[in-house]
């Protein structure tokens, strides 16, 4: 595969993860708007929301089974377009059963696209020989700020939700289908295939370290994104606008450390960055726990940023690795998507943790727990391999040939 080939894939991927990034936080961030549209109760509104990452966890696994047949590649060029118009069909109907079949299509649709976005990204990761994965999740995080400072736009402007979603689709649209022109995956690589005799598949059991931290890191970042708002401004004083801020600031550090933390692989190996980032993110939460104010607890939420952001990233790449290491590359793909549904399943176990923890005890005391856990990451560090293993492949390649 030529340098060039490898470039453009590597650039179509970040912009895939650059508009999934704008794509969800336009979503998540206008939960209100959407829930006065459609007139969905309180009582009603955590089903809806649940069932979102239950159907996107059932889309990956169904995407590993896929992608064995088409490839990664084929998977995310349909799927990405399929979110982006599933997203303007959340707002365009009025009924309830018409919001729960846009939701239910989105979140279908979102699975598949995490899993062959990530799919591609590790495939890509082996064929560059050093660590890229942390730049496309920090595509991601842009889009995310991006996607929700539109959402604060059209608040603010009393925008209704077609009309916010309308110009981004369809601008983002035309740009995913062109850019998925130039998918690449990576692994068909001399030296990939698999010996004779060899290549049964990464087993679940080797995958368990793995499902685990990626499981903490999403209760850790639900926390964050369901809870920072109301911590602040319930339990420490904060004005509503001021409440706003943890959640901003913790967007900037997990774009500013993703930006940064291949960087910290290719010279201190993915261990070690994750030990450091988990150490980070649990620090964070101290900090919130005991913080005497409103601004000590946007500076907790704000560490938390740069501990949390290496590690889901690093979590993906070791999947590949262990693929790898077993003498079969080509399922990956298939450690992947297994792994990719314990993002959902840390999604939903975080808010409804954190928030009954809240009421039966305290919320000072809730913010320990997801601390605890984020912590116990440090111990399944070896799970991220050696530190020769700078990439998550376990054959860095020398400077000389790396393509960009």
């Amino acid at each position: 595969m030529t340098d060039a080939r490898l470039r453009r894939g590597r650039g179509s991927l970040a912009v895939s993860f650059f508009v999934q990034g704008v794509t969800f936080a336009l979503l998540v961030t206008r939960i209100p708007a959407i829930q006065e549209r459609y007139g969905i109760s309180d009582a009603l509104l955590p089903a809806f929301l649940a069932a979102v990452p239950i159907l996107a966890g059932v889309a990956s696994l169904a995407t590993g089974r896929v992608v064995a047949r088409v490839g990664p590649a084929v998977v995310l060029r349909w799927a990405q377009p399929f979110v982006l118009l599933s997203l303007l069909a959340v707002g365009t109907g009025s009924e309830l059963w018409q919001a729960a079949v846009a939701l239910g299509l989105f979140g279908l649709a979102v699975g598949a696209l995490d899993a062959s976005m990530n799919m591609l990204g590790v495939s890509l990761q082996r064929a560059y020989g050093r660590s890229i994965m942390l730049g496309f999740h920090a595509s991601y995080s842009l889009g995310g700020i991006v996607g929700a400072s539109l959402a604060l736009v059209g608040a603010h402007w009393q925008l209704s939700l077609f009309v916010s979603y309308l110009p981004v689709v369809v601008l983002l649209l035309p740009v995913a289908l062109v850019g998925s022109r130039w998918y690449v995956a990576g692994g068909d690589q001399p030296g990939d295939e698999v010996p004779e005799g060899k290549g049964g598949g990464v087993g679940f059991a080797l995958l368990v370290p793995l499902c685990l931290v990626m499981t903490f890191a999403y209760i850790g970042d639900s926390t964050v994104s369901n809870w920072s708002a109301k911590y602040l401004q319930d339990v420490l004083g904060s004005s509503e606008e001021l409440a706003t801020v943890p959640y901003n600031a913790y967007m900037v550090t997990t774009l500013l450390g993703r930006a940064v933390g291949d960087f910290g692989v290719r010279r201190m190996g993915a261990a070690a960055v994750v030990r450091v980032g988990a150490v980070l993110a649990a620090l964070g939460f101290a900090v919130v726990a005991v913080a005497p104010g409103a601004w000590v607890g946007i500076a907790g939420f704000t560490v938390l940023g740069l501990g949390l952001s290496v590690i889901v990233p690093q979590t993906f790449a070791a999947a590949g690795r262990l693929a790898f290491e077993s003498h079969s590359p080509g399922r990956s793909d298939a450690a992947v998507a297994r792994l990719n549904v314990f993002n959902y399943v840390g999604f939903l176990i975080g808010s409804p943790l954190v928030g009954a923890l809240g009421d039966a005890w305290s919320y000072r005391g809730a913010m320990l727990v997801p601390m605890v856990l984020v912590l116990v990451t440090v111990a399944y560090a070896t799970s991220f391999g050696s530190r020769a293993a700078r990439y998550g492949g376990g054959h860095e390649r020398p400077r000389t040939v790396d393509v960009g």
